[in-house]
């Protein structure tokens, strides 16, 4: 997306543990993800001669596996999959392309085997998240309503 960008990351208990010895207490994923928009604000401004934020601090972090649903719109378990859905459904319902697989910043390619990229595991995502390789393509593109990414995002 031209302003923001979405990861759907598989956290292990390593990921979550607390980082030692900082001033405010942080995860090790919050940490790493810090140091990536940090390290490419760096060499993004130090390349064009340009000093300041590149990213908003505080960036928005939600985990899938802890959400509490009173609603019974939908169960944990799917609520994963719908993230992975709205994530490559954001630049085609935001207008930005025709079809989903036009937008070529997206792992959605990769997923039905478009482009052979190695950054995501395709294999992990399929089990963890119970997508058929078959219909990935035909699911991508039911759109989610509304008010279910209201209450999810």
């Amino acid at each position: 997306m031209p302003n923001h960008f979405h990861f759907l990351i598989k956290a292990t208990d390593i990921s979550v543990m607390p980082v030692p010895k900082t001033v405010i207490p942080t995860q090790s994923l919050t940490e790493g993800i810090r140091l990536l928009l940090s390290s490419y604000t760096k060499g993004l401004n130090k390349q064009l001669n340009l000093s300041g934020n590149l990213f908003q601090q505080k960036t928005k972090a939600k985990c899938t596996s802890l959400v509490s649903d009173t609603s019974k719109v939908f169960t944990i378990k799917n609520y994963s999959t719908i993230a992975f859905h709205y994530i490559h459904q954001n630049p085609w319902k935001a207008g930005l392309v025709a079809r989903i697989e036009d937008w070529e910043f997206s792992s959605f390619r990769d997923y039905c085997g478009l482009r052979n990229g190695t950054l995501c595991d395709k294999e992990v995502a399929y089990q963890e998240l119970s997508i058929d390789k078959e219909k990935l393509y035909s699911d991508s593109y039911n759109t989610i309503e509304d008010f279910k990414v209201k209450l999810i995002f």
